[in-house]
């Protein structure tokens, strides 16, 4: 079961397991909220080895009836409100999916396993946490030992490091974490975490930094910048976070964290300069054409001036690394939303969520 499998990193990991893993059943378990979007996945909809349930992971009842109906025996987590601004204007929401979400999730999967005849063995329970929990790295080395440190002297997280979270959304992730912890250490469920740097790539809700701006600089609109540009961000291409999740599914430790990073650092607004460069590049302007679109705006309550990811651990035990160089990520992104600009316009509009409403109320 692949919960959260209709939004951009869900459905990426739904698509390669289904493809991948023939034998498999792969449940789908969405709510269909404003980011989750069936159409992600219209290639694969019809695959003999997948299947879609509409459900709200904090329904309890309907979770364990999912999990009794297709005897699942492997649950990877991914549902979670994740934008942090809609955390600052409404973290109630935040804490009920994440945290209460996590939870039922959890208790649904201890009960049915351990009643199973053979209890909790090839069972596995894995949860998708953000890299933001870790809080903000300062410049200069703090002391202790809980800071990995790169190859230009720079601070990273690793597993060790502190839960430090400073936003809504990111306490909420931190407390969905320690639960997960807490059902091993108290009834030994089989668990698994991993904490990852932001995810780009096609698919991804245009209210993310990388598809809104693409959006905009096509359409000619502002681009919103925090602050002075300055917040520093690791970014990760999502078919190498998948990737990363299906190694960790099958060849990680029990009750062990793994942080999954891209190495690839950068500032807001290199980043937003490289995206203009590259889009202008694709609609044939002259370099520089849309620079004018940059606004500065006050920064963000709370805004973390920078996060990195130390994935030696993952890389030692497991193998992975990322696959793409950043500049070969960009490209695929860019051209990818600039050749499905109707399945842009289609999730602007909230065409889709009309659709798909209309679709289950019929049911």
């Amino acid at each position: 079961m692949i919960t959260g499998g209709c939004g951009f990193i869900g459905s990426h990991l739904v698509r390669l397991f289904v493809k991948k893993y023939p034998q498999y059943r792969i449940v789908n378990v969405d709510a269909l909220t404003y980011a989750g979007n069936l159409e992600n996945l219209k290639d694969i909809e019809d695959a003999p080895n997948y299947f879609f349930e509409k459900a709200d992971i904090c329904d309890l009842k309907r979770i364990a009836q999912i999990v009794r109906d297709f005897s699942i025996d492997g649950i990877i987590h991914l549902a979670a409100e994740s934008h942090v601004d809609r955390s600052i204007s409404d973290p109630l929401v935040f804490a009920k999916t994440n945290v209460i979400g996590t939870l039922s999730l959890l208790q649904v999967a201890k009960e049915y396993w351990s009643q199973s005849e053979e209890g909790y063995k090839g069972k596995l329970f894995y949860h998708v946490s953000t890299d933001e929990v870790y809080g903000a790295l300062e410049m200069t080395k703090p002391k202790g030992d809980q800071f990995g440190k790169g190859p230009y002297g720079e601070l990273f997280f690793t597993e060790q490091t502190k839960y430090s979270p400073h936003s809504p959304y990111s306490a909420s992730k931190a407390s969905s974490d320690h639960f997960v912890r807490a059902f091993h250490d108290t009834y030994a469920l089989p668990v698994v975490i991993s904490n990852c740097s932001n995810n780009y790539g096609p698919y991804q809700f245009p209210e993310k930094l990388i598809p809104l701006f693409i959006n905009n600089i096509r359409n000619g609109k502002p681009l919103p910048v925090y602050g002075k540009g300055e917040n520093v961000r690791d970014w990760l291409y999502v078919e190498d976070h998948v990737a990363a999740i299906d190694l960790i599914f099958h060849k990680g430790k029990v009750s062990q964290t793994y942080n999954i990073g891209g190495f690839n650092e950068w500032k807001n607004i290199d980043l937003i300069k490289v995206l203009i460069k590259t889009v202008d590049r694709f609609l044939g302007h002259p370099e520089g054409y849309s620079n004018h679109l940059i606004t500065y705006v006050s920064d963000r309550a709370g805004h973390d001036l920078r996060y990195a990811i130390d994935a030696t651990k993952i890389y030692k035990e497991l193998g992975w690394s990322p696959s793409l160089q950043f500049e070969q990520g960009i490209e695929k992104t860019v051209r990818w939303y600039l050749d499905n600009q109707e399945w842009m316009d289609r999730v602007t509009s909230g065409e889709y969520e009309k659709y798909y409403s209309q679709m289950y109320s019929k049911r």
